[in-house]
């Protein structure tokens, strides 16, 4: 079977009712990012932040995976599919997919605030007093603004591998996750579904373009890859 890598972001999930993580007016859910996803407003306003992921955990247990989700995992009786997701969302893992890493964290997991290797499934609200084995405060296993990207070098090794590479509901500016279209072999086919894309046929050939929501495009897709 062939290697298939797919990079997701925000567009997949945001066709199943999950809210996009920027609004237009560059808030989210009312918040200014740096309050909720930074580790300065983790220490300013521990409460702050836990109740704002405990509202998306729930908001979680309504939406169901889209077409796209499970498309995606359809595709696994073709190709060795490896989802690497910018999501925090399960969407994935629910449609069926099997291989899915989570560049930013998991909004269904928490760690020691000590240990970052101390990880904990989780599935209910999270509150100031919350301790794991260590004793020390639980918070979100979320990837802020500032902090590293752990999985980055194994999102990498993945994209290497890859003989075909999709990138769906992402507009591949944010780094370093927009870094790993340059780990693909030269040659590598690359099918970019997005309904505004930004990029340009003229700096990648073997790019195809697919102007569509994910479910639409990746639908097109799916009859590409098994016709």
């Amino acid at each position: 079977m062939k290697n298939l890598v797919v990079l997701t972001g925000a567009g997949i999930s945001a066709e199943s009712g999950v809210k996009t993580f920027r609004d237009a007016d560059g808030l989210w859910e009312g918040h200014d990012i740096m309050e909720v996803a930074s580790p300065d407003g983790w220490y300013k306003n521990k409460a702050l932040v836990l109740d704002f992921y405990n509202k998306r955990r729930a908001q979680l247990k309504e939406v169901q995976p889209n077409s796209a989700h499970k498309f995606l995992a359809y595709l696994e009786q073709y190709y060795k599919v490896h989802i690497i997701t910018q999501n925090v969302d399960n969407l994935h893992e629910r449609a069926g997919s099997n291989n899915v890493l989570h560049l930013h964290g998991e909004l269904l997991k928490v760690r020691s605030t000590k240990d970052e290797n101390l990880i904990y499934n989780w599935e209910n609200e999270l509150v100031v007093g919350d301790v794991g084995s260590d004793n020390v405060q639980l918070r979100p296993h979320i990837v802020w603004f500032g902090e590293d990207v752990p999985l980055l070098e194994t999102a990498a090794s993945i994209t290497e591998t890859a003989d075909i590479l999709v990138i769906i509901g992402t507009s591949m500016q944010v780094y370093p996750a927009a870094s790993l279209i340059n780990n693909v072999k030269e040659g590598t086919p690359i099918y970019f579904i997005d309904p505004k894309p930004n990029v340009s046929k003229k700096s990648r050939p073997n790019l195809t373009i697919i102007p569509k929501k994910a479910v639409d495009g990746v639908r097109e897709l799916v009859q590409i890859l098994t016709n």
